[in-house]
């Protein structure tokens, strides 16, 4: 085990680049019915695009659209088939986000999801088959626990971003017995667990740990303003952003997964902390802590005084 200390530094912006420049991220999630969630998903967009990236393509059931581009217009909009009962149709999904992922560098999935057996499906496939790497969140991370031998499909360069329950259901379904919670053990739980999979561990919480199964890292920030609904998926849209910038060949100088997500967990905790300088530690919503990453982005690069 390497215990990482330094967070990576935040690339140069390109004065000269254009969208395509900057990658491409895909949000796939959101849900209808009886318990729709609009926003998980909106958010992940808009931090993806306060992030830096250059489009972003949000893809949620059909009928929340709308409200979901109300949300974050300047993404584009893809519309997942829904039957009747406005419950996934898996197999029309499946063509509808291979063409929407065509173009794209980094694909986050899960916020607000739901983990029916459609959406399981969706996660699965996934998995397996796309090259470009994938943020596995919330309820994709649930999706996954719920597969008999999930470990075997697991295919694309992953990050996951598992709270303390969502870590635990994971392990339980691989048969780890595991910590996420106790601080003396979370080291070799992220670690672990991400040997297991061969992917990328962010288990979140006070000090998140980042594991690529050789290397940890431990986040310095502690930050209670991030506890709140929505922070979450405010994370993933930074890290899909990263990676479409920072881990393609494009870039001058690309960084490998495990390095994109320890510098979105620093600026993701980094801009929580500068709210609560002048709002204190408590009633950042997480729209407001997507639109300040502009600003801590600007201030990592030198660029505000």
């Amino acid at each position: 085990m390497e215990r990482i200390d330094d967070c990576p530094s935040i690339p140069a912006r390109d004065p000269l680049g254009f969208k395509g420049t900057f990658g491409k991220v895909c949000v796939v999630g959101g849900s209808c019915g009886d318990h729709p969630m609009i926003g998980a998903p909106a958010l992940a967009a808009r931090a993806a695009l306060r992030g830096g990236c250059g489009l972003c393509a949000v893809a949620v059931p059909a009928p929340i659209l709308s409200a979901v581009l109300g949300i974050v217009p300047a993404a584009t909009g893809v519309a997942l088939p829904s039957d009747t009962q406005q419950k996934l149709f898996a197999a029309g999904c499946a063509q509808v986000i291979d063409e929407a992922l065509v173009n794209a560098d980094a694909l986050v999935i899960g916020p607000g999801f739901g983990h029916d057996e459609a959406q399981r499906q969706i996660v699965i496939r996934l998995a397996g088959i796309f090259a470009k790497p994938i943020i596995v969140d919330a309820d994709a991370l649930r999706a996954l626990a719920l597969t008999p031998d999930f470990a075997r499909d697991l295919k694309a360069p992953i990050i996951m971003t598992p709270h303390p329950g969502e870590f635990t259901a994971l392990a339980n379904a691989l048969e780890l017995e595991l910590d996420p919670v106790n601080e003396s053990t979370r080291d070799i739980a992220a670690i672990t667990l991400a040997a297991r999979l061969g992917c990328i561990v962010v288990l979140k919480g006070a000090h998140t740990r980042v594991s690529d199964g050789l290397r940890v890292w431990k986040s310095p920030h502690v930050e209670a303003a991030l506890a709140i609904g929505g922070s979450g998926d405010v994370l993933s849209g930074i890290m899909g952003s990263f990676v479409a910038q920072f881990a393609n060949k494009k870039s001058a100088a690309p960084l490998d997964l495990f390095q994109v997500a320890c510098l979105a967990v620093h600026v993701h905790a980094l801009t929580a902390t500068r709210w609560s300088l002048t709002h204190g530690h408590a009633g950042l919503l997480p729209e407001e802590l997507a639109d300040e990453i502009p600003a801590t982005l600007a201030q990592l690069r030198g660029e505000l005084n």
